[in-house]
Protein backbone atom coordinates (compact mmCIF):
# COMPACT_ATOMS: atom_id res chain seq x y z
CA UNK A 1 0.00 0.00 0.00
CA UNK A 2 1.36 3.40 -1.01
CA UNK A 3 1.01 6.17 1.57
CA UNK A 4 -0.15 9.64 0.63
CA UNK A 5 2.01 12.67 1.40
CA UNK A 6 -0.25 13.52 4.34
CA UNK A 7 -0.05 9.97 5.69
CA UNK A 8 3.75 9.96 5.43
CA UNK A 9 3.93 13.28 7.27
CA UNK A 10 1.53 12.13 10.00
CA UNK A 11 3.44 8.89 10.51
CA UNK A 12 6.74 10.76 10.55
CA UNK A 13 5.38 13.16 13.18
CA UNK A 14 4.16 10.24 15.30
CA UNK A 15 7.51 8.46 15.10
CA UNK A 16 9.41 11.65 15.89
CA UNK A 17 7.20 12.26 18.92
CA UNK A 18 7.96 8.71 20.06
CA UNK A 19 11.65 9.47 19.58
CA UNK A 20 11.42 12.44 21.94
CA UNK A 21 9.47 10.39 24.49
CA UNK A 22 12.19 7.73 24.44
CA UNK A 23 14.84 10.39 25.02
CA UNK A 24 12.86 11.69 28.00
CA UNK A 25 12.69 8.12 29.32
CA UNK A 26 16.46 7.75 28.82
CA UNK A 27 17.09 10.89 30.85
CA UNK A 28 14.69 9.77 33.60
CA UNK A 29 16.41 6.40 33.83
CA UNK A 30 19.83 8.03 33.87
CA UNK A 31 18.77 10.19 36.82
CA UNK A 32 17.37 7.06 38.49
CA UNK A 33 20.75 5.33 38.01
CA UNK A 34 19.22 2.68 35.73
CA UNK A 35 22.05 2.88 33.24
CA UNK A 36 21.20 -0.15 31.09
CA UNK A 37 17.63 1.05 30.67
CA UNK A 38 18.86 4.55 29.92
CA UNK A 39 21.13 3.19 27.17
CA UNK A 40 18.27 1.13 25.78
CA UNK A 41 15.93 4.13 25.65
CA UNK A 42 18.68 6.28 24.09
CA UNK A 43 18.98 3.76 21.28
CA UNK A 44 15.23 3.61 20.77
CA UNK A 45 15.09 7.39 20.56
CA UNK A 46 17.46 7.37 17.57
CA UNK A 47 15.75 4.31 16.09
CA UNK A 48 12.39 6.09 16.00
CA UNK A 49 14.00 9.31 14.72
CA UNK A 50 15.58 7.36 11.84
CA UNK A 51 12.24 5.73 11.09
CA UNK A 52 10.60 9.18 11.05
CA UNK A 53 12.93 10.12 8.18
CA UNK A 54 12.68 6.86 6.29
CA UNK A 55 8.89 6.92 6.09
CA UNK A 56 9.04 10.32 4.37
CA UNK A 57 10.77 8.51 1.49
CA UNK A 58 8.23 5.68 1.64
CA UNK A 59 10.72 3.30 3.26
CA UNK A 60 9.49 1.25 6.22
CA UNK A 61 11.84 -1.60 7.20
CA UNK A 62 10.44 -4.17 9.59
CA UNK A 63 13.64 -4.93 11.52
CA UNK A 64 16.29 -2.97 13.39
CA UNK A 65 19.07 -3.97 11.00
CA UNK A 66 16.87 -2.93 8.10
CA UNK A 67 16.39 0.52 9.64
CA UNK A 68 20.16 0.83 10.16
CA UNK A 69 20.90 -0.27 6.59
CA UNK A 70 18.24 1.88 4.92
CA UNK A 71 19.12 4.93 7.05
CA UNK A 72 22.75 4.59 6.05
CA UNK A 73 21.96 3.96 2.40
CA UNK A 74 19.41 6.76 1.96
CA UNK A 75 20.73 9.44 4.30
CA UNK A 76 24.35 8.87 5.30
CA UNK A 77 25.73 7.61 2.00
CA UNK A 78 24.30 10.58 0.09
CA UNK A 79 25.53 12.95 2.85
CA UNK A 80 22.07 14.22 3.79
CA UNK A 81 23.14 13.16 7.28
CA UNK A 82 26.79 13.71 8.12
CA UNK A 83 28.97 10.69 8.82
CA UNK A 84 29.41 11.53 12.52
CA UNK A 85 25.65 11.64 13.05
CA UNK A 86 25.34 8.34 11.21
CA UNK A 87 27.92 6.82 13.55
CA UNK A 88 25.75 7.73 16.54
CA UNK A 89 23.10 5.31 15.37
CA UNK A 90 25.60 2.45 15.17
CA UNK A 91 27.21 3.31 18.51
CA UNK A 92 23.88 3.33 20.35
CA UNK A 93 22.70 0.17 18.60
CA UNK A 94 25.85 -1.64 19.74
CA UNK A 95 25.51 -0.35 23.31
CA UNK A 96 21.88 -1.39 23.43
CA UNK A 97 22.63 -4.86 22.07
CA UNK A 98 25.32 -5.38 24.71
CA UNK A 99 23.10 -4.05 27.48
CA UNK A 100 20.11 -6.15 26.47
CA UNK A 101 21.69 -9.40 25.33
CA UNK A 102 25.07 -9.81 27.05
CA UNK A 103 24.41 -11.34 30.46
CA UNK A 104 27.57 -9.90 31.97
CA UNK A 105 27.52 -6.48 30.35
CA UNK A 106 27.33 -3.41 32.51
CA UNK A 107 26.57 0.10 31.33
CA UNK A 108 28.45 2.66 33.37
CA UNK A 109 27.13 6.06 34.32
CA UNK A 110 29.50 7.83 31.90
CA UNK A 111 28.38 5.52 29.08
CA UNK A 112 24.73 6.19 29.86
CA UNK A 113 25.35 9.95 30.04
CA UNK A 114 27.11 9.87 26.68
CA UNK A 115 24.28 7.83 25.19
CA UNK A 116 21.68 10.40 26.27
CA UNK A 117 23.85 13.28 25.06
CA UNK A 118 24.55 11.88 21.60
CA UNK A 119 20.96 10.69 21.19
CA UNK A 120 19.86 14.29 21.78
CA UNK A 121 22.30 15.53 19.14
CA UNK A 122 21.08 12.90 16.70
CA UNK A 123 17.44 13.85 17.21
CA UNK A 124 18.12 17.56 16.71
CA UNK A 125 20.00 16.87 13.50
CA UNK A 126 17.31 14.53 12.22
CA UNK A 127 14.52 16.99 12.97
CA UNK A 128 16.13 19.66 10.77
CA UNK A 129 16.34 17.21 7.88
CA UNK A 130 12.85 15.93 8.59
CA UNK A 131 11.38 19.42 8.42
CA UNK A 132 13.05 20.01 5.05
CA UNK A 133 11.77 16.70 3.68
CA UNK A 134 8.24 17.45 4.90
CA UNK A 135 8.32 20.77 3.03
CA UNK A 136 9.51 18.96 -0.10
CA UNK A 137 6.77 16.33 -0.05
CA UNK A 138 4.03 18.74 1.08
CA UNK A 139 4.46 21.80 -1.11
Amino acid sequence: MELTHDEKTALSDLRFQKSNEMLEDALFNLKSKRFKTSADRSYYSVYHAARSLLILKGIDPAKHDGVKTMFSLHFVKDKTVDFETGKIYQELMSLRNEADYDDFSEVTEPEAKRAVEIAGKFIKSIDKIRQLLIKQINP
